[in-house]
């Protein structure tokens, strides 16, 4: 296959070498992989057959592990049942109540297939409900005009609707949101960016928004069926008005859902926010398996628990080798190193995968149910190698 032919190298820019490996990486070293083949538990292998341990996880999109036996089943039962037809499925409803039941606060739910869709319909929702036009945000909450304030290509006129908050600054929070006032239709905020939220932090951004009329929407595509089924909102117990699900919340395959309030989510009646294929049934039927495996198998503590470890190991290499690595950044379920340079970044990346591991340089790495206690020791033995050979 020609790279040329896919602008960039792959449709997924996350995924691209130099995103992966650092500045070079694009250059074709045939040591590094390149492109998948083959995924399975917490391994990956490459187009030349190499076996891989895997922390990136599909961008944190499995959670349970790839290829996982049973949502795998469900996935070809809805297959061999036909995929996509003239009616909503039956699934689609089943699924919206399962969650409903395990996350109270979405009343209701609409599907979409990807996270950058969903979180649109939210800020939608958002503006229908409250007649404003100004969204304030926080995180990465995909690649649409709305968010996208420095993004090439986009208008101006829509730049200007958006602006960021800073992340755990609770002066500065509490200054935009009342500064935007009557115009502001939406606060969106990842809730976990790279650490995690103060309380205060939370409070404010909850109690500002209330006052501001303005509707509440966490971003939870990352940490939704993570740090627990609900989320950072059910971890940390500030509720939202809105929120977003992604990612592990149907283990790889391409589901996401805005959810919330009933008297909000009753907006999706009045303006347009519809997709094609955000009720074909693989996807919905490998969510509803999803969610019976995290219950059934304690996916949330398996995640703290292996997650825990690899943490503390992070910190320990951190004070083993603080001339290479700055810090460690991010929660259990979801971590990376800081570097002092790119280079040092890039360095370690690179020996990884030269030993069979993918460890992402930057954020973030994601445990997985597949991930045990050994397969933690062992990649934190390569990681401690890797350090140690760098000058």
């Amino acid at each position: 296959m020609n790279d040329w032919r896919i602008p960039g190298f792959t449709s997924t820019a996350s995924k691209r070498p130099e995103a992966l490996f650092g500045e070079g990486g694009e250059g074709g070293d045939s040591a590094l992989p390149r492109r998948l083949v083959r995924a399975q538990g917490a391994r990956v292998w490459d187009a030349d057959g190499r076996e891989y341990v895997d922390y990136i996880m599909a961008l944190g999109a499995v959670a349970l592990g790839y290829g996982h036996a049973a949502v795998n089943r469900a996935a070809e039962q809805a297959i061999t049942a036909g995929v996509v037809g003239p009616l909503p499925p039956v699934l689609e409803e089943e699924l919206a109540e399962a969650l409903a039941q395990r996350i109270p606060w979405l009343e209701r739910v609409r599907f979409l297939k990807t996270g950058a869709e969903a979180v649109a319909a939210a800020v939608r929702l958002a503006r229908l409900a409250t007649g404003r036009g100004q969204v304030l945000g926080c995180g990465y909450h995909g690649w649409l005009d709305w968010c996208q304030g420095n993004a090439e290509g986009v208008p101006a006129a829509v730049r200007a609707l958006y602006a960021e908050l800073p992340f755990n600054d609770v002066p500065r929070t509490r200054a935009m949101i009342r500064e935007a006032g009557t115009q502001l239709a939406a606060v969106v905020v990842e809730p976990l960016v790279v650490t995690e939220p103060s309380r205060e932090w939370l409070d404010v951004v909850r109690a500002e928004a209330t006052r501001a009329g303005a509707v509440l929407v966490f971003d939870e595509i990352k940490t939704a069926f993570r740090l627990a089924l609900g989320g950072a909102a059910e971890r940390w117990g500030v509720r939202p008005d809105l929120v977003v699900l992604g990612k592990a919340l149907a283990n790889g395959f391409p589901l996401a859902a805005v959810g919330g309030r009933a008297d909000l989510m009753q907006g999706a009646t009045r303006t347009w926010i519809s997709s094609t294929l955000a009720t074909e049934s693989v996807a919905l039927a490998a969510a509803r398996a999803t969610l019976q495996v995290f219950e059934q198998e304690s996916v949330c503590a398996h995640l703290h628990r292996v997650g825990t470890r690899l943490l503390h190991g992070l910190h320990r290499l951190q004070r083993l080798r603080p001339d290479v690595v700055t810090g460690v950044s991010g929660v259990a379920e979801m971590c990376f190193l800081q570097f002092g340079s790119e280079e040092r970044s890039r360095a370690l990346a690179v020996g990884c995968a030269r030993r069979g591991l993918l460890f992402k340089r930057t954020a973030y790495n994601f445990v997985s149910l597949a991930h045990d206690e050994a397969t933690i020791d062992r990649s934190l033995a390569i990681l401690e190698e890797v350090l140690s050979s760098l000058e």
